[in-house]
């Protein structure tokens, strides 16, 4: 009876598991549907915007210091946005493979020269990194417990104040760009320098917009000095909304996974409960009647 005491204690144990997996499946559909509207609000803001900068920069003669293409790249920055919690499935390990494998392949002088940095948003990224002894310059553990704009661009202005003064001559994103509820596309995006070229490649199939000609108020240069920090701004803003969508997407499959394994499990338990109870029946039964026929034959 002890083992059917320690299945009866299992079964129950599956249950409650069920029931917590189930309820963090659905608190992370509420959290995606919210996290949707904001990303999808944003994406073509920020696409318009970094169409404009690219057009403008282009068809004009002016500059910017964060379009500065360095000599030689010395220093480069990584801002790898990962997650505060677990419990995603493999959102975040997906995510940190692939940044590491970028960084062996195309950096490994740097890390070597220890002239790689990162910059980690969200707890995940900064304990992953940490641990593995890479040069985490600045950490922002806690950031999605109250996701705003302007903590956002405070990181990315430091990022490009840096880049201004000398100080990195690269700088990349790294995050989960929200493809489904089921799968997310890994993403590594240089921001910095901003190339112009690259930005007006998507639009210059568009040959009558391009032939247009602008008139500047108050000029071009004072409107590209306004629009670059706004646009690499609205990168990073981006790149933390996708991620918080497809995080919340990640969560709500990997628990409803969870959910069916605990039932499946269950059922499982079950019926070896049903089978060790039957035995024991059997048994007990087998052992009267022995019983009986002894006392039969006295």
């Amino acid at each position: 009876m002890a083992n059917l005491r320690d299945i009866r204690n299992r079964i129950s144990s599956v249950n409650n598991t069920q029931q917590i997996t189930k309820a963090m499946k659905m608190v992370a559909a509420a959290k995606l549907r919210k996290a949707q509207d904001r990303m999808t609000q944003t994406r073509p803001y920020a696409s318009k915007i970094e169409e404009v900068a690219g057009r403008l920069a282009d068809n004009s003669s002016a500059t910017n210091p964060v379009m500065r293409k360095p000599e030689e790249v010395k220093n480069v920055l990584f801002i790898v946005v990962g997650s505060d919690r677990g419990l995603c499935g493999g959102f975040n390990n997906n995510l940190f493979k692939e940044v590491e494998s970028r960084l062996h392949s195309d950096f490994q002088n740097h890390l070597d020269n220890k002239t790689l940095s990162l910059v980690t948003i969200g707890k995940k990224a900064s304990a992953h990194f940490k641990k593995r002894k890479y040069n985490v310059i600045n950490s922002f553990p806690g950031f999605f417990d109250d996701i705003k704009y302007d903590a956002t661009s405070r990181i990315m202005e430091a990022a490009t104040a840096q880049f201004v003064d000398g100080d990195f001559d690269e700088v990349f994103i790294a995050y989960n760009e929200f493809k489904s509820v089921i799968a997310q596309n890994r993403k590594v995006q240089k921001v910095l320098p901003i190339d112009t070229e690259d930005i007006t490649k998507s639009d210059s199939g568009n040959a009558s917009k391009q032939a247009i000609d602008y008139l500047y108020e108050p000029n071009s240069q004072a409107i590209l000095d306004r629009l670059l920090p706004l646009h690499l701004n609205m990168q990073l803003w981006r790149a933390v909304l996708e991620s918080n969508a497809s995080e919340q997407g990640a969560r709500m499959t990997a628990m409803d996974s969870a959910t069916e394994n605990a039932k499946d499990l269950e059922r499982d338990l079950r019926l070896e409960y049903n089978q060790a109870r039957q035995s024991a029946i059997t048994t007990e039964i087998s052992e009267i009647v022995s019983g009986a026929q002894a006392l039969s034959e006295n």
